[in-house]
């Protein structure tokens, strides 16, 4: 592990800038997530936590303040860290969002250009209990997954990074840990273990030589198959009931996209603006 959240990328490097990791803790067990489990010790701060009833144990299943428990902790305090925060140049990158409309496919791999939009977008969804006043899900918009912290137009760093994909021939996937089967209420989240298995297959290279299948609407290529992961949730709308309400969620988040794309179209290049979603006409 290089680092959590901030990252430079220099000619033959990448390099963290912070020392630590900052991670949601609501339901933790030893079990599903061992390395933060264990990183809670001494030198560690968490936040919005309760206490089992006359214990110092803490209950990580109490989400009566918000869900939105967090641990701060230092990097040493994981195992298998790059000494420095510091590693080689990168051959594979991943986009996170948690799609909470059960739209976006878990995993797709992006073109150049598809790249740089999605970069631009730095698209999540707010659900319910992340933030007073939410309710039901609602889109987030970020610029290059940190809108507050750039000081040139968001257009000027996702150029960067295609020149850095052609330079370095890096593969760039999208990763979606949201809803599968249905939106925030009626489906579910994705599996952990479905993600692992397909960012593992990704590095190792198995999704290399899998044939894709481009998603209707935004264009993404979706693996047909991948190690240790059933193929019927590779395509989002294959774990819907309704598929007509798929395709009009769909189109729905589309024109999110779109809409939120307007503040940068002007400064964005042919490649960058083509790889846009396309809102399909409904009868």
């Amino acid at each position: 592990m290089i680092g959590d959240d901030e990252h430079g990328w220099a000619d033959s490097s990448v390099f963290n800038f912070e020392g630590g990791c900052y991670a949601k803790c609501i339901d933790l067990t030893k079990e599903k997530e061992p390395q933060i489990w264990d990183a809670i010790k001494f030198g560690s701060i968490l936040e919005n936590i309760n206490f089992h009833a006359d214990t110092s144990n803490v209950d990580f299943e109490d989400k009566s303040k918000t869900e939105n428990t967090r641990v701060s902790y230092p990097i040493h305090h994981i195992d298998n860290i790059a000494p420095g925060s510091k590693g080689t140049t990168p051959k594979n990158i991943f986009f996170l969002t948690a799609d909470a409309f059960g739209v976006l496919p878990p995993i797709s791999k992006l073109t150049k250009g598809q790249a740089m939009y999605h970069f631009i977008s730095g698209y999540t969804a707010k659900v319910a209990g992340t933030e007073a006043g939410i309710t039901e899900p609602v889109t987030a918009f970020s610029a290059c997954f940190g809108a507050p912290f750039l000081p040139l137009h968001p257009t000027k760093y996702a150029e960067m990074l295609g020149n850095k994909m052609t330079e370095n021939n890096v593969n760039v996937w999208l990763i979606n840990t949201g809803w599968t089967g249905g939106a925030y209420g009626i489906g579910e989240r994705m599996s952990l273990k479905h993600t692992r298995a397909m960012i593992t297959s990704a590095l190792s290279g198995e999704l290399n030589n899998v044939d894709y299948t481009t998603h209707e609407v935004f264009g993404l290529k979706m693996p047909d198959t991948c190690p240790n992961v059933p193929a019927e949730i590779l395509s989002p709308k294959n774990t819907w009931e309704d598929k007509a309400a798929y395709d009009e969620k769909a189109n729905n988040l589309a024109e999110q996209f779109v809409k939120n794309f307007e503040q940068f179209a002007s400064n964005a290049n042919e490649e960058i603006m083509d790889a846009a979603p396309k809102v399909k006409a409904t009868v």
